[in-house]
């Protein structure tokens, strides 16, 4: 386990570019264009992301970039 101090302003840029980076993967996973196997490693980068802007954000800003899980059949 590691500890990480921060002050609070490098606490929002760090929220801020968590939050860019996710929104920009989710635009991307909206291209058609774009190959199945990459668009795997996106969401895998998504998933990451996501684990770390959870120890930043509040659970309600938490909801707002919950990852959708696709049902498997």
């Amino acid at each position: 386990m590691y500890g990480l101090m921060i002050t609070k302003q490098e606490h929002q840029e760090v929220e801020y570019l968590l939050r860019r980076e996710m929104e920009e993967i989710t635009l991307d996973l909206g291209d058609y264009r774009i190959d199945s196997s990459i668009k795997k490693a996106m969401e895998d980068r998504y998933d990451v992301l996501f684990q770390l802007f959870r120890r930043f954000a509040t659970g309600e800003e938490c909801l707002q970039y919950m990852p959708n899980k696709k049902k498997q059949n």
